[in-house]
């Protein structure tokens, strides 16, 4: 989102002699008030995200605590990295859910298996949801060997406009 500088050399308000007003907003103070206003509008608004640390379990399906959510548009982003790699070999995969229609809905990352801490994913998914719906996530996990494997697992939901 681009938005132009405040008119700050420009009179804010005028104020009419011999008339009964305290005052107006300039025609450039309102013109670029309603720029910012129209521009806010065009931004998504987080409304909820989790972030966790040295994990070292499968997690189940967990709700993302949000606010209240209406029917529409929502991007779901994450990111997971390795940050204790395993003896042997691990696995990861992130799975989102959502409700759309009164269907249970999910999608899921590639696992990730590279078991070094440079291994790591990102994912955005867009979903539309139901009003109300809660949406989740969950990671399954496989590790083997003496050391096991740890990661750290970041979400945000945000609502587009």
């Amino acid at each position: 989102m681009k938005v132009s500088p405040a008119p700050i050399r420009d009179i804010a308000v005028d104020v009419p002699k011999n008339v009964g007003l305290t005052g107006l907003m300039t025609a450039v103070w309102l013109n670029w008030v309603t720029h910012l206003w129209q521009s806010l509008g065009r931004v998504s608004a987080r409304v909820g995200g989790v972030s966790l640390e040295t994990q070292g379990a499968a997690i189940a399906t967990t709700a993302i605590a949000t606010t209240a959510l209406s029917t529409g548009l929502y991007r779901v982003t994450y990111s997971v990295r390795v940050t204790r790699a395993a003896t042997t070999s691990s696995s990861l995969t992130v799975t989102i859910g959502w409700t759309a229609g009164g269907i249970a809905c999910s999608q899921a990352g590639a696992a990730v298996v590279g078991n070094t801490t440079a291994s790591q994913q990102n994912g955005t998914f867009v979903v539309r949801a139901d009003v109300a719906t809660t949406i989740t996530y969950a990671l399954a996990y496989a590790s083997v060997g003496g050391t096991s494997m740890q990661y750290r697992v970041d979400v945000v939901v945000e609502e587009l406009p």
